[in-house]
């Protein structure tokens, strides 16, 4: 670590913050806990390496100990919807990606962890995918300890979700605002959103089962994600446009009688962006990859400061609702970013497409990365993290109107979507971008897709399944001293290449 760079950095986020919350770890104590936890990475682009660490700084404001142990926050303030703690469950997963990397995450995770499904956390409130960051926790530890002792929660946990939510048609059924995705031009019915999280959580539990020698729920949950993935690709595809809809349904106990999308009622009737989700889980079968094409259309999710959490050619986009300030219907969201960032580079590395490139890629990660900054009222630009933004602007848009309804207490008060915490950001650099991919057989693929423009970058203190790793790119030999893509592991050179796979056993 770079002693004399974190202290920059932290000494910058420091100055510009107002510190309104302090939890577990305040800003006096910021910089040794950096130190500690947080891998080292360094990059010849400046933006992307200041967001790093800014995101990191950010994280640990939402490290809560309760009378249950660590949790992780989503707002700072408290807010009347939230649960024990001021805990909502919704971002729990990107919570969970995220907090894997940290050196001593385990600490935190598994604190937290237990609190949705044994503790006092309502883990059913919104729509989340646990099962599924509890296994990629456990891939990045290489240990399975937790997941075998929560197998008996989270099979419950699939099940009430079973008997509350579940259509006559095996598909699950949500109210947009319970997927935290209010005012949405689709609305309620059979969405992406939750059976994408349940056939991940499906097929995650079915891991687990495996490694406890739990055959019976190993079978039984195979097949669950088995038969929800068929269902989600014969009825939420419409196949006219190539793209995964929202089914609009006002209650799960409604009838469809044609699965036909043409007879959707056209207000209603809508390219969203959580139809990019089901490749964040990498559920769609080759020959669904058409849907990517709308992402860079400018007609569809494009935008400077996008994606757009709706297509722009339909007539209620970016609709304004006097009574609510967070709408789903077209403002761009980080939430949704992480997944769509997720989801892609699933299909740029494991799908045969021609749809998006990793220039699309690229570039949408820069757009996310520039996003973190506003200007404040001396007209300098700061460091910021918010709930979502104008797509065409990246004003900070719930913030804008919270701030013109003069911060109602009811709405969470002053400063609400401050330091926001309801994305992830040092996942997609290490998992997607540095490609750190832990399996569950012992070994860690990587596979790095790093930008074209980037002529150096580093990834140190790497922990993943005990093992400490450097990944480094240099494009001239003159920041490490050898051209090209350098992976240590423990110490030890691994490997010096231009190929873009490896397997550390």
């Amino acid at each position: 670590m770079d002693k004399d760079k974190l202290a920059g950095y932290v000494n910058k986020f420091n100055k510009n913050d107002e510190e309104t919350v302090r939890q577990y770890i305040g800003n006096e104590d910021v910089y040794a806990w950096m130190k500690e936890q947080v891998p080292y990475f360094e990059c010849s682009d400046p933006e992307v390496e200041e967001t790093w660490y800014f995101r990191w700084w950010v994280y640990r404001k939402h490290i809560k100990k309760t009378a249950d142990g660590f949790i992780i926050t989503e707002f700072l303030p408290n807010v009347p919807w939230a649960g024990a703690y001021n805990s909502i469950n919704c971002a729990a997963g990107h919570h969970i990606n995220e907090g894997r990397w940290l050196r001593g995450g385990k600490a935190y995770m598994e604190d937290y962890l237990r609190f949705w499904l044994r503790g006092n956390g309502n883990v059913r409130s919104y729509s989340t995918w646990i099962a599924d960051a509890l296994y990629q926790y456990c891939l990045a530890c290489g240990n399975f300890q937790i997941a075998m002792e929560l197998l008996p929660d989270l099979i419950r946990n699939y099940e009430q979700w079973e008997c509350s939510h579940q259509h006559k048609s095996g598909l699950f059924w949500s109210i947009d605002d319970r997927d935290a995705m209010e005012y949405s031009i689709s609305g309620n019915g059979l969405r992406p959103t939750l059976n994408s999280y349940l056939y991940a959580d499906a097929r995650a539990i079915a891991k687990i089962a495996g490694k406890c020698g739990d055959l019976k729920h190993e079978a039984e949950f195979s097949h669950k994600a088995a038969e929800l993935k068929q269902l989600i690709q014969e009825k939420l595809w419409d196949k006219e446009i190539g793209f995964f809809k929202v089914y609009p349904l006002e209650s799960k106990e409604m009838d469809i009688m044609d699965w036909n999308f043409s007879s959707v009622d056209a207000e209603r009737n809508v390219c969203e962006e959580i139809g990019f989700i089901p490749w964040l889980f990498e559920l769609p079968d080759a020959g669904y990859e058409r849907a990517w094409k709308y992402l860079r259309d400018e007609q569809g999710f494009e935008a400077p400061f996008g994606p757009v959490t709706a297509e722009r050619r339909h007539k209620n986009f970016m609709q304004e609702h006097s009574e609510h300030e967070c709408l789903w219907n077209g403002p761009s969201w980080p939430f949704a970013t992480t997944q769509t960032l997720g989801a892609m580079a699933n299909v740029l590395k494991d799908y045969q497409q021609d749809y998006v490139t990793k220039q699309d890629f690229f570039t949408l990660f820069s757009h996310y990365t520039h996003s973190h900054y506003r200007i404040d009222e001396n007209g300098e630009r700061i460091n910021w993290l918010d709930e979502n933004l104008d797509p065409f602007t990246g004003e900070w848009l719930s913030r804008k109107i919270l701030e013109s309804w003069k911060w109602k207490k009811e709405k969470g008060g002053y400063e609400r979507g401050k330091d926001y915490n309801h994305s992830a950001y040092a996942d997609i650099l290490i998992s997607k971008i540095f490609g750190v991919e832990p399996q569950d057989n012992g070994t860690i693929k990587i596979r790095p897709m790093i930008p074209e423009n980037w002529e150096y970058c580093k990834l140190g203190n790497l922990i993943c399944q005990g093992r400490a790793f450097v990944i480094c790119m240099d494009k001239t030999g003159e920041k490490y001293g050898k051209c090209g893509l350098q992976i240590w592991c423990d110490g030890k050179l691994l490997i010096e290449s231009e190929s873009n796979l490896y397997f550390v056993k």
